[in-house]
C-alpha cells in the first residue's frame, strides 16, 4: 500500500515531586509567561492517567488551545478530560491478546503514567505526601500547562511498537508540543527502533521527543533511546533521601534505606535468618533469600526475617507466612528507596555479616524496624541503575545528553494498584515514590515545555542546545564514568531560557550523520519515506558530522594517540551586540585547541562557525572516558560543550 513506508517486527518494551524542582532551581515564584504555557500541550506516552487526581485539576484555565485537534475517548472506568488533561486515548491493536490485568480505557491501573504526567505538568496540590514522607506541594515543571494522555503500555504486555507508532502519529496530528515517553527501546538500529522512528517523525514536524536513558546502569554500553533527534534522559538523586533504622537486641543501631510507613506495636522481636527457617535442608539456600515456598511458617511466624535479595517481594513472602517484617541484604540499588508492605529495610552486605554475627552470639537474637524517616545527604549524583554510555547506536555520539532528578520522586498515583503491587498489599495513597530514569525523563520533558513558552518558534535542536549548554556540571569524581553517567550534567531549567548560544540541527542534518555512521540509505524508509544514496550527499564535514552541543571522539589506537577535527556552527539568540571569548579545559594527555577564539555577533540569529581541534596522547593507564570541555563566555552568558574521548581498552 502506498501508504506504507516499511514493515517490522513487532516487539514489546517495558517501562523505565515534592522537592525536585526547588533542588533543580525552579522555585514556584520561577518567572513564567502564563498566557503562553497555557497553550502548550505535552504528550504522554505511557499507561494512561487517573484523571480524578487533584494534580489534573483544570482550576483557572480556560479552554484547549486552538491548535488541538485531539480527542478524550469514552470508555470504561474512565471519568473523562477537563480543560488540563485535554486528550486521552489507547492503543492496543493487537486484539486478539486481551490483558486480563487492565482495562481497555485510557484509565491507569499500573500508576507509572500518572506519576510521569503529573512531574511534567500537574497543577499545583499543597500538602502531596506518602503517609507523612516527603511532604510539600507537588507541582509539574509547567503547572499552566495542557497534557494529552497516549496509553500504549499494558500490565501483561508491556509497550508494543505498534501501538507506540500509533500513538506517535496520533500526537503529530493532535498539535502536542513536546512528547514524553518513559519506556525503553532496544534496538540499536534506528530504522527498526519504533521511538527511534516515531520521534523522527516528530521532530520533522518541529516536536521534541524526551525520552528515559533505560535503567540497565551501572553496566557501560547500556543506554537506550540514543538517536540524536531524542532528548535522552539519565537519572540523578537529589539531597533527600528515605532510611529505616533497625535495632538489635543488644543495642545496636542498624540503618537501612527503604520507605516502611509501620510503626511497630512492640519494643522488640524474635530475629532469624531466612536459611534458619527453611522447610529442610533441601531449600535451605532458597530460604537464604526467602523465596516463597523454601521456608517453614512455624519458624517464621512472629518474627523479623533478615534474607538476603534475590527477588523482589520477600517481604511479601515473610508477611505471608506469619512474620514481623523483613531485613533485606543486598549490594544493588541502595540508592533507591523500595516501598515494602510490611516493616522491612535494606542494608549493605557489611551490615547484613553484622546482623548475622549477632544472631549467632545469642540464643534468643531480636530486633526491631522503625517507620522510615526522611534524611538529607549529598547530592546530586547519578543513580547506581541509570544506563550509562558510550552510545551503542553511533559511535561518534555522546549519550546520554542530561540528567535529572529520578530517585525517590513523589507525584500523583492510581488509586487501582497498592502501593507495591504485591498480592496482600492494602497500602494505598493519592501520591507515591517512585524511581527511574522514567521519573527523570518528564522531569526533562518539563523543562523543555518551560522553555518553549518562551520561545515558541524555536526548533526542537534549538530547545534541546539550550537545555545540554546551560546544565550544572557534574563531578567526575562521584560518577566515575562521567559524561558516559550524566551527559551534559544536571538539568537547570531556568538557565535554560536564556543559553545565549544554541547549537540547531536540521532534518537532513540528521540523515547526513547516519551516513557518517555507515547506515545503509536504503534502510532510511522508516524515517524519511524513501532510500537515500549516502555516496550522492554532501558529506557533512568534520569527526562527528553532526552540529551537537557535545563532542566525543572515539579512540583505539594502542599508541593512545589520535587527532580529530570537530566543526559547530551557533546561533545568537542573546543580545544583538555580543562578544564570546573561548575557555578551554582539557586534562593531561589531551590538547584542545579552538579557532577561532573569539565570536563576534551584530544580530539576534546571527550565526557563526569555529573549529575544535582535539589531540590525544594518552597513557595505558587513562581512564575509559577522558574529560574535557569548551565554554564560551561572554558578560551575561556561559555555554559549555562537554568534550570527551572513549577510550576503548582492548583486552
Amino acid at each position: 500500500m502506498d501508504g506504507v513506508l516499511s514493515v517490522i517486527q513487532n516487539k514489546y518494551h517495558q517501562l523505565h515531586t515534592t522537592k525536585s524542582w526547588d533542588f533543580i532551581g525552579l522555585a514556584r515564584n520561577t518567572k513564567r509567561r502564563l498566557k503562553v504555557e497555557r497553550d502548550i500541550i505535552v504528550g504522554v506516552l505511557d499507561t494512561g492517567i487517573t484523571p480524578e487526581a487533584e494534580s489534573f485539576s483544570d482550576h483557572g484555565l480556560g479552554p484547549p488551545p486552538v491548535k488541538w485537534k485531539g480527542s478524550c475517548l469514552k470508555a470504561a472506568n474512565f471519568s473523562g478530560c477537563n480543560n488540563k488533561l485535554i486528550g486521552a486515548q489507547y492503543f492496543k491493536l493487537d486484539k486478539r491478546t486481551p490483558d486480563p490485568e487492565d482495562i481497555l480505557s485510557p484509565i491507569d491501573v499500573d500508576g507509572h503514567g500518572t506519576h510521569t504526567s503529573s512531574t511534567v505538568a500537574g497543577a499545583l496540590v499543597p500538602n502531596a505526601t506518602l503517609s507523612g514522607l516527603a511532604k510539600g506541594t507537588a507541582r509539574g515543571a509547567v503547572p499552566s500547562a495542557r497534557i494529552a494522555m497516549y496509553k500504549v503500555c499494558w500490565q501483561n504486555y508491556g509497550c508494543s511498537d505498534m501501538d507506540i507508532l500509533a500513538a506517535f502519529e496520533a500526537a503529530i496530528h493532535d498539535g502536542v508540543d513536546v512528547v514524553s515517553i518513559s519506556i525503553g527501546g532496544f534496538s540499536e538500529d534506528y530504522a527498526t527502533n519504533s521511538i527511534a522512528v516515531g520521534s523522527f517523525h516528530a521532530v520533522r514536524k518541529g516536536i521534541l521527543t524526551v525520552a528515559s536513558a533505560g535503567n540497565n546502569g551501572p553496566s557501560l554500553g547500556s543506554v537506550t533511546n540514543h538517536a540524536p533527534w531524542i532528548f535522552t534522559v539519565a537519572a540523578s538523586g537529589i539531597s533527600r533521601q528515605f532510611q529505616s533504622k533497625a535495632v538489635l537486641g543488644n543495642g545496636q543501631t542498624i540503618l537501612g534505606v527503604g520507605v516502611n510507613l509501620f510503626e511497630p506495636k512492640h519494643k522488640l522481636y524474635p530475629l532469624t535468618i531466612g536459611a534458619d527457617a527453611a522447610k529442610n535442608e533441601e531449600s535451605k539456600e532458597d530460604a537464604g533469600f526467602c523465596i516463597e515456598d523454601s521456608m517453614d511458617a512455624n519458624k517464621v511466624k512472629g518474627k523479623v526475617v533478615h534474607c538476603k535479595l534475590l527477588s523482589w517481594g520477600v517481604d511479601s513472602v515473610v508477611k505471608g507466612l506469619g512474620g514481623i517484617g523483613t531485613i533485606i541484604q543486598s549490594e544493588m540499588l541502595l540508592d533507591t528507596a523500595m516501598i515494602f508492605m510490611a516493616p522491612s529495610t535494606m542494608v549493605n552486605s557489611t551490615t547484613g555479616e553484622i546482623i548475622n554475627k549477632y544472631i549467632r552470639s545469642t540464643k534468643t537474637p531480636s530486633g526491631i524496624i522503625y517507620k522510615s524517616v526522611e534524611t538529607k545527604i549529598p547530592a546530586p549524583f547519578i543513580a547506581s541503575f541509570s544506563s550509562r554510555g558510550p552510545n551503542p547506536g553511533a559511535k561518534h555520539l555522546l549519550k546520554p545528553d542530561i540528567a535529572a532528578p529520578g530517585l525517590d520522586i513523589l507525584a500523583a498515583y492510581t488509586p487501582l494498584k497498592s502501593l507495591t503491587g504485591l498480592k496482600g498489599d492494602t497500602q494505598h495513597s493519592k501520591f507515591t515514590l517512585m524511581s527511574g530514569t522514567s521519573m527523570a525523563c518528564p522531569h526533562v520533558g518539563g523543562a523543555a515545555a518551560y522553555v518553549k513558552s518562551f520561545h515558541p518558534d524555536w526548533s526542537p535542536a534549538a530547545i534541546k542546545s539550550a537545555i545540554m549548554t546551560t546544565a550544572t556540571p557534574m563531578s567526575s569524581k562521584v560518577d566515575h564514568e562521567a559524561e558516559f553517567a550524566y551527559g551534559s550534567g544536571q538539568l537547570n531549567p531556568r538557565r535554560a531560557t536564556s543559553p545565549g548560544l544554541i547549537y540547531d540541527i536540521n532534518e537532513m542534518a540528521y540523515i547526513q550523520f547516519l551516513c557518517h555512521e555507515d547506515y545503509p540509505g536504503a534502510s532510511f524508509g522508516p524515517l524519511i519515506g524513501k532510500s537515500i544514496n549516502c555516496s550522492k550527499l554532501i558529506p557533512a564535514s568534520g569527526e562527528d558530522a553532526i552540529n551537537y552541543p557535545t563532542m566525543q571522539l572515539i579512540l583505539v589506537s594502542k599508541t593512545g594517540q589520535k587527532n580529530g577535527v570537530f566543526r559547530r556552527t551557533v546561533t545568537n539568540v542573546g543580545p544583538a551586540m555580543a562578544v564570546y571569548n573561548a575557555t578551554i579545559r582539557a586534562p593531561k594527555g589531551l590538547e584542545i585547541s579552538v579557532a577561532p577564539t573569539s565570536l563576534s555577533f551584530t544580530r539576534v540569529s546571527q550565526k557563526k562557525s569555529f573549529k575544535v581541534v582535539v589531540k590525544t596522547k594518552l597513557t595505558s593507564s587513562a581512564k575509559i572516558v577522558v574529560s574535557g570541555s569548551l565554554i564560551w563566555k561572554s558578560p551575561r552568558h556561559v555555554v559549555r560543550s562537554p568534550i570527551v574521548v572513549y577510550n576503548v581498552q582492548e583486552n
